[in-house]
């Protein structure tokens, strides 16, 4: 885990970033898409920058679409991708339940919760019959990480939902049927297996816990991990990077597995650079880091984990998700993998 002094520095290099806007984009002058973002929202309240997360998430609620969607990437006020991505709406229920746990304040998450409602209708207008939801409008395929992400956020919106005594059955049911298709119906879901994070999302974001959640990370482990540096993006290629390493911590850390995470959090630190920030990624063969950027993103999900580690409260909650409803042990499978509760 990161020392308090050089968690606070990480935490900071976001902070630099941050534009008068709200926006977080990938690195100075970057672009910024609305996942990151809120990614590096939540590791700005975790290092006690309540207000910078604020606008943050004040920054989303100017730009929303009317349909509660928002787009790809943005630069500035320039749209740069005009593609709507269901994981990047869905995801605003992640870092709101993040942010009223670790500040209390009940009274923002009251002010963003008509664009929470908004995006999360336009997430759940593209749910098939199957429960599978698509990545994006325009009759487009169902990917397992995506899908996995979003059960996520309705967890978390359905735990806001509770706080605030407004029940939202149609949100349970849509998370009920999206976390038996991941269960039962893999198949349902475009292959993408060569990337790491179809092999550990569906335990980050809490479809699978106890054993079933042991015997997908056992699966793949030599395939992905490559001791000494962090994971592979892509299983065939010599590129590890740190995000995922750091999203793979969170996952063990769910899953118990705390000695294991902390050896991978202590692999990844050669993607440290004595400012705080954290490169994106390492191409070992050739020595060189690639791309030749520190992003936000990298060293929001580094903080995210290493307060993982230290077992702080309001992240445990958020990504160990115990107690958020809609447990894995809850949704009715025909598929013969055994559950334990959540």
């Amino acid at each position: 885990m990161l020392s308090p002094g050089d968690a606070a520095q990480t935490v900071q290099s976001i902070a630099d970033v941050q534009a008068s806007d709200g926006r977080i984009p990938w690195f100075p002058g970057g672009r910024t898409d609305p996942w990151d973002h809120v990614e590096a929202a939540m590791a700005l309240d975790s290092g006690g920058h309540a207000g910078a997360a604020r606008a943050a998430y004040e920054w989303l609620r100017r730009v929303q679409n009317p349909d509660g969607s928002w787009y790809r990437e943005y630069e500035g006020d320039r749209v740069l991708e005009p593609v709507r991505e269901a994981n990047f709406s869905a995801y605003l229920a992640v870092g709101l339940l993040h942010h009223r746990l670790t500040t209390g304040d009940e009274s923002f998450v009251d002010e963003m919760w008509p664009t929470l409602v908004r995006a999360l209708d336009f997430v759940l207008g593209l749910q098939a019959p199957d429960g599978t939801i698509e990545w994006a409008p325009g009759g487009e395929e169902a990917l397992l990480t995506g899908c996995s992400s979003m059960f996520h956020s309705l967890r978390c919106a359905l735990e806001l939902a509770r706080l605030r005594d407004e029940p939202q059955p149609d949100w349970e049911l849509a998370a009920t049927n999206l976390g038996h298709a991941i269960l039962a119906h893999p198949d349902s879901f475009a292959p993408r297996d060569r990337y790491s994070m179809d092999w550990y999302y569906p335990v980050l974001g809490g479809v699978l816990r106890g054993p079933a959640a042991q015997e997908r990370l056992a699966a793949e482990w030599d395939r992905f991990v490559v001791p000494g540096l962090g994971i592979r993006c892509v299983s065939d290629r010599p590129w590890v990077t740190g995000a995922e390493t750091c999203e793979l911590v969170l996952a063990l850390c769910a899953t118990g597995d705390h000695a294991r995470a902390s050896v991978l959090f202590a692999d990844m630190q050669h993607l440290r650079d004595p400012d705080g920030s954290y490169w994106t990624g390492y191409v070992y063969p050739d020595d060189a880091r690639w791309p030749e950027e520190k992003t936000t993103w990298t060293s929001a999900a580094v903080v995210l984990a290493s307060a993982m580690l230290t077992g702080d409260p309001v992240t445990t909650a958020v990504f160990g998700a115990a107690d958020l409803p809609v447990r894995p042990s809850s949704i009715d499978v025909a598929c013969g993998v055994h559950l334990d509760a959540a």
